[in-house]
């Protein structure tokens, strides 16, 4: 028996085919108006203006640096764990840079369905990194119990459900590009894709409101943990990273609202079709998210050796118990 195919290979194989669709998207039933005379009113041009080169240049920048300068970090202070999130911005710069295309060739399909499905989906690994690094926080402060969720299982929750709603997303995606000349398949296309955003926002809501009861609680019933960082470096404080996280989940809530009221209004609709609200509700956030782990990379805080710390002197104490119990029934 075969095996089941891994879920790299799964995501390789949705950009596959995704990749393949766009090439099959080009072929147009009637006719086309001059790009550049009247991109407002083009019904050939999908985002219905012409894109800024500049604004392209400088977003595009942004976040390759960022995503180059968090391989530096993870080489130098560790915490591969953090990989998702360098990946997609790779990914994300990508699908960015792919509005170069359409500002030479704005009525292209092609270009715009991977423009759009790598912006859209790539956020998927940011909000990934983040699901992660809650855990990592919470065992290395030794909080675990202020969590709703144990910290092992809070991220086996709440990435499987990134997974689950990026593939529903995907599989959005994949009806609306296959239903070009069938308009009933790309309505539900959208549906899907819709469905799909609304439940990843849902989600990271849910993980938001359980990191700030943590927080919340951390700080009322454990004082020590707290503050055990205190006159500690910035870099070395567990409170700076735990703050570059809530900045960071901020950002990605804004542009998960974003894109959910986006999508509902449709391909064509009044946020769709606006290039400054693309830039400030979408790639600002989400720079803003991943670039504040550039002075706060959760690497220099020592998290994994403070967890395996904790975990060896729980596996001690509790090997002392049970000696001392033995010993006591033993000597009855």
């Amino acid at each position: 028996m075969a095996p089941l195919p891994s879920p790299i290979h799964r995501f390789l194989l949705t950009w596959t085919a995704f990749l393949l669709l766009a090439s099959q998207a080009e072929a147009r039933d009637i006719p086309c108006p001059d790009p550049f005379t009247d991109p407002k009113n083009d019904y050939c041009n999908p985002l219905r203006y012409i894109p800024t080169t500049a604004l392209t240049a400088v977003s595009f920048s942004l976040i390759l640096v960022v995503g180059i300068i968090q391989v530096l970090s993870m080489w130098r202070y560790g915490a591969k764990w953090m990989l998702a999130m360098t990946i997609g911005c790779f990914t994300f710069a990508l699908g960015l840079a792919l509005r170069f295309g359409l500002h030479d060739d704005p009525q292209s399909t092609g270009i715009y369905i991977v423009f759009y499905l790598f912006t859209v989906l790539s956020p998927c690994a940011f909000i990934a990194a983040d699901y992660v690094l809650l855990g990592r926080i919470a065992r290395a402060i030794g909080c675990g119990q202020y969590l709703a969720i144990s910290p092992r299982r809070i991220t086996v929750v709440f990435v499987s459900s990134d997974i689950t709603t990026f593939l529903i997303q995907a599989a959005g995606g994949g009806l609306s590009t296959s239903g070009k000349n069938n308009p009933e398949l790309a309505l539900t296309g959208s549906r899907v894709f819709l469905a799909g955003l609304a439940l990843q926002l849902l989600s990271f809501v849910i993980f938001t409101i359980i990191y700030a009861l943590f927080l919340y609680r951390v700080y009322r019933f454990r004082p020590t943990a707290w503050t055990q960082d205190k006159g500690m470096p910035w870099y070395k404080n567990w409170l700076s990273l735990a703050g570059a996280l809530v900045l960071s989940c901020i950002g990605i809530l804004i542009r998960s609202v974003y894109r959910t009221i986006e999508l509902s209004e449709g391909f064509n609709g009044p946020l769709a079709t606006n290039e400054a609200l693309f830039y400030g509700l979408d790639t600002l956030p989400l720079f803003i998210a991943i670039a504040i782990y550039i002075p706060f990379w959760p690497g220099r805080y020592g998290l994994d050796a403070a967890a395996a710390a904790r975990d060896m002197s729980e596996t001690t104490m509790t090997d002392n118990n049970q000696e001392k119990k033995t010993s006591q029934e033993a000597a009855q």
